[in-house]
């Protein structure tokens, strides 16, 4: 029975989003690592619980504003992968006071500065040092010449427990090929491996290599693979997308439309011409991210008729705040009036957008879930 909701709206298909949770679960199980998902992708307190509950050893949060949430509903162990600066030390201090918390950093002085900051309140923080693997946006050069020395002198800072490295392989994302996705995972791996040993040939324990992103999580057995070469491996992956999937993780391999969750239904608000549909869902609840993928994805979505049938003839093709332009490169008996679903390109964003998402199960509309991190963007 179609929905009689205004238009538009995001529904998650939980169903969907229990089983993407048992299964990433499953995996770093078998792999034998501690699985942290990262938040930023639902911002929901309960979906973070369910991910808890299903066997996550704790999450990630993307800014500050996000732990404080988490941390004010009583999720233990948060660790932010982003560069705090230290002027934010007392919202950090108060968030010890609340629950586990780690931290990265990637620059000495920085690092210095948040163990004066530290030292100062009598308080000690868990940090890593972030590693940059490929991405080249934030992380130290792990082939700068002392790039061993700076994280000892990390590790050596009074206020701060060092916890080990942690990387972001970004670029999986522009990867072309399976075989180059696997190559971006294994080469993450083998890149911290050696740091970590040169690191540990300085007398210093690194107790946790952490690694993350969606589309290399199923390598995660592989980069756990211990060789003579690679003898020091992952401890903890931090995928975040998987909860939901989009249009993107289909293109790169990680999803197929059976095991994407997020969903915006859009209404057909005008017809002005025989290859021009215009739908309701506009930037303000699409997002404007392009999809990426193993081969072109034109368009800001994928439009899906309510019987669940994939129309590739029609492409979103141009975005205004409130209007969605659809082409139609073949005729389309879509009239106005007519509803749609339509696969974001990249769920993360959308989340952001809304207030609350609307829940499925079993193909029964079931009720309205809180974005309860919405907005918290410093």
């Amino acid at each position: 029975m179609p929905s009689t909701r205004p238009t538009p709206f995001v529904l998650i298909d939980l169903d969907i989003v229990r089983a993407n949770i048992a299964a990433m679960q499953a995996r770093a199980t078998r792999a034998g690592v501690r699985l942290r998902p990262h938040t930023k992708t639902h911002k929901s307190v309960a979906m973070a619980r369910w991910q808890i509950d299903a066997g996550a050893a704790g999450i990630c949060c993307a800014k500050l504003g996000e732990a404080e949430v988490m941390a004010a509903a009583g999720i233990p162990d948060i660790l932010l992968p982003y560069p705090v600066h230290p002027s934010n030390a007392d919202r950090v201090t108060a968030l010890l006071d609340r629950t586990r918390l780690s931290i990265i950093v990637d620059d000495l002085e920085v690092a210095r500065e948040w163990s004066g900051a530290m030292s100062r309140r009598g308080r000690t923080l868990d940090v890593l040092v972030k590693v940059d693997v490929g991405f080249h946006r934030c992380g130290i050069d792990p082939h700068a010449t002392d790039a061993a020395g700076m994280v000892a002198a990390v590790a050596g800072l009074p206020g701060l427990s060092f916890l080990g490295l942690l990387s972001h392989a970004g670029h999986a994302y522009h990867a072309g090929s399976e075989a180059d996705l696997r190559a971006v995972a294994l080469t993450e791996a083998g890149i911290l491996s050696d740091l970590a040993g040169a690191v540990e040939a300085r007398g210093v324990d690194v107790r946790e290599i952490s690694v993350g992103s969606t589309p290399s999580s199923r390598f995660i057995e592989a980069q756990t693979e211990a060789t003579p070469a690679r003898p020091r491996v992952p401890t903890e992956m931090r995928p975040g997308n998987y909860v939901f999937h989009d249009r993107t993780q289909i293109g790169l391999g990680a999803a197929t439309l059976d095991t994407c969750a997020m969903w915006i239904e859009a209404t057909v608000v005008s017809r002005p011409a025989p290859d021009r549909v215009i739908l309701d869902c506009g930037s303000k609840t699409l997002a404007i991210d392009g999809a990426r993928g193993f081969t072109p994805l034109p368009g800001h979505g994928l439009v899906v008729h309510l019987e669940g049938t994939p129309d590739p003839t029609l492409v979103v093709e141009r975005l205004s705040e409130e209007h969605a332009t659809v082409r139609a490169t073949a005729p389309t008996r879509l009239r106005t009036g007519d509803r749609v679903r339509v696969l974001p390109n990249h769920s993360c964003v959308v989340t952001n957008l809304m207030d609350e998402l609307v829940t499925v199960e079993s193909s029964q509309e079931t009720g309205r879930l809180k974005v309860d991190a919405r907005g918290k963007i410093n």
